[in-house]
């Protein structure tokens, strides 16, 4: 199940908050790794590292590095911190942390009778992709609100491994992170998503949250066996909570699997038969035949869904100028507009919801 190299450590690369980008020399050649000082230290030039390239070698797009699972001559000094909550849990490198929900968190209290979002939009997409281009239009057509991401544990457990989520922070894009379920890494740690949600309003004061999955969809070609299942639970979630929920629409005019064209077949079944809940669907308003095509496929989660047609003027140039490249499955911007155009309408129309 895993494989795994001796490795030493030749060259340290850029970091961004939880993580650490390494060139190891292993018996195979040199490897990109990535290291997570939380969990294993902070390596130096010369560390022996011991690595996991298990997703590296099956050439996994989002798991292009190896991981370094521990520094064997240099361990980490232990930490006395609070939290007893435990993630990653009966694993190798399970971690405890403070969950904002347990009773040792300074907002244990306001948590703890908590039930109510006040009617907080919740922008709910199946992939982490999703997460720069729907800001983006959140931020086109007035003041940006305080917006909170909501990470869940469908793809990557450490909020670290995201590239997009250090970059949209560092622009002040993003007011802050909470990881749930598994995931961690966060501003804030929570158990469920409901409270994870409930510590986006009431502990961060968001104006609005987006929740998704980490990096890392995974996916089997079947019409149940998809990480973004998960995206019809966020909408239940948010609805049981007296949010808005607004949901994505995963389109794409140029992935070359028929399942994903048009309105993919994964939003279908996560919308039409996991969401129990109703939910604002934006549907960006795009022209000629396949726009036709998106909006006519569209018809067929509404009832309980209510179908918002977005215009999507301004929206490309709104991802153009996002801090990070806007690309998903390999594809880029201007490789699948539709794609992204369908995520910055979500947006949008959240924004409104605001107004």
């Amino acid at each position: 199940m895993i494989q795994w190299r001796d490795g030493r450590v030749v060259a340290v690369g850029r970091s961004r908050p939880g993580a650490i980008e390494l060139e190891v020399e292993t018996t195979d050649g040199r490897v990109a790794a990535l290291a997570y000082p939380q969990l294993v230290g902070t390596p130096d030039v010369g560390d022996r590292v011991l690595l996991n390239i298990t997703a590296m070698s099956l050439g996994l797009g989002t798991g292009g590095y190896a991981m370094v699972v521990a520094l064997p001559d240099r361990l980490p000094v232990d930490r006395d911190e609070p939290g007893h909550v435990v993630k990653a849990r009966y694993t190798p490198l399970q971690a405890t942390v403070l969950a904002v929900d347990e009773p040792d968190s300074p907002h244990y209290d306001v948590l703890r009778e908590a039930e109510d979002l006040d009617g907080m939009p919740v922008v709910v997409a199946d992939l982490h992709s999703a997460l720069a281009p729907v800001i983006a239009g959140l931020r086109t057509d007035a003041e940006p609100p305080r917006i909170v991401y909501v990470m869940t544990d469908g793809g990557a457990l450490p909020l670290g491994f995201s590239d997009t989520v250090a970059a949209l922070a560092d622009a002040g894009w993003l007011a802050a992170t909470v990881t749930v379920g598994q995931a961690y890494g966060g501003d804030l740690e929570a158990v469920t998503l409901q409270t994870g949600l409930l510590a986006a309003r009431l502990v961060l004061g968001a104006d609005l949250a987006v929740v998704t999955q980490g990096p890392g969809n995974l996916g089997t070609g079947t019409r149940w066996g998809f990480s973004g299942v998960a995206s019809g639970e966020a909408i239940n979630a948010a609805a049981a909570l007296h949010g808005r929920p607004v949901a994505a629409l995963r389109v794409s005019a140029a992935d070359p699997r028929e399942r994903h064209r048009g309105i993919s077949h994964h939003t279908l079944t996560a919308l039409g038969r996991v969401a129990l809940a109703p939910a604002d669907i934006a549907v960006p308003v795009l022209e000629g035949e396949f726009g036709a095509s998106i909006r006519s496929a569209a018809d067929a989660l509404s009832p309980p869904h209510r179908l918002v047609d977005v215009p999507v003027d301004g929206l490309l140039d709104a991802m153009s100028a996002a801090p990070v490249a806007v690309a998903s499955m390999g594809r880029s911007l201007d490789e699948d507009p539709a794609c992204f155009l369908a995520c910055a309408a979500a947006g949008r129309h959240a924004a409104a919801l605001l107004a």
